[in-house]
């Protein structure tokens, strides 16, 4: 019988692998054979600094230990490296992952646009997927939001709500902008001219309002709303789980691993 493993499965880094996503990603990467978890670092203060990821994570041991040295990641060269951090990790991260040749997959929230623009000019030297939302479904709910907004112009008001838990602090959600950024321009205008964030008086037309929302334990929910005269066109996802952003992360980290330098984003994925 012949044997469905790959050969050479796909090498990934992952920084932040002691955070919640980052385990995450790990138990995933250990149920599937065609990726290979080879290294792994978080910040000097975390607690399970030196211990195997598989322990960590109440699993069989891996063979990889979290390291408190981000020069780590690339000891065993990865072939991909996923980054869920923090603005100014990633950075350094994509900095290191340029100098290495390494592709990498940002989920990371709250880049500013001056972030993105260095993340933009790494991507001539490596493959980057850049995406404020690893979720298929938000990938495909930004799609329709695009496509609604370029039928329902004159008359149609459009509000972004989205709840999430309490902890996270960038708001509105880089979820919620990139539903922003995909109404803008189905409706052929610039979100940073459309954007309503800070509510003072009367709407205007043509707006693109934002609510945010924050409490419990709440993984993500967006809706975008279309308001008409006398009727209203609601998009909405919700994330039951987090894992769906694991999942979507490693989708990405399969593709990107054959792609030349270049920004990518979800929906380059989804097309693949």
């Amino acid at each position: 019988m012949t044997s469905t493993k790959p050969h050479h499965p796909i090498r990934i880094a992952l920084p932040g692998g002691a955070g919640r996503m980052g385990r995450m990603i790990t138990r995933l990467i250990a149920e599937d054979h065609q990726l290979a978890l080879v290294a792994s670092s978080d910040l000097p203060q975390a607690k399970d600094i030196g211990q195997d990821l598989g322990l960590i994570n109440h699993m069989p041991e891996m063979g990889v230990v979290l390291s408190d040295d981000p020069k780590a990641l690339f000891d065993a060269s990865p072939q991909v490296l996923i980054d869920f951090t923090s603005p100014s990790a990633t950075l350094q991260h994509t900095e290191m992952a340029a100098q290495h040749g390494t592709a990498m997959v940002i989920g990371t929230t709250g880049l500013s646009a001056a972030d993105r623009e260095v993340i933009a000019d790494f991507a001539k030297t490596i493959p980057i997927v850049l995406c404020a939302n690893t979720s298929v479904g938000v990938t495909l709910l930004a799609q329709l939001v695009e496509q609604v907004a370029k039928q329902l112009t004159d008359g149609w008001d459009i509000e972004i709500t989205e709840t999430h838990h309490k902890h996270k602090i960038d708001a509105p959600s880089g979820t919620a902008l990139a539903l922003g950024h995909a109404a803008a321009k189905g409706r052929g205008v610039s979100l940073d001219a459309a954007a309503s964030i800070d509510r003072n008086g009367a709407r205007r037309d043509g707006d693109i309002g934002f609510a945010v929302m924050r409490g419990g334990d709440v993984a993500g929910e967006h809706s975008v709303i279309f308001y008409g005269d006398s009727e209203r066109i609601e998009l909405t996802h919700r994330a039951n789980d987090r894992v769906i952003f694991a999942r979507g992360a490693l989708r990405a980290a399969r593709w990107i691993s054959h792609q030349p330098a270049g920004l990518y984003s979800m929906d380059d994925v989804l097309k693949a």
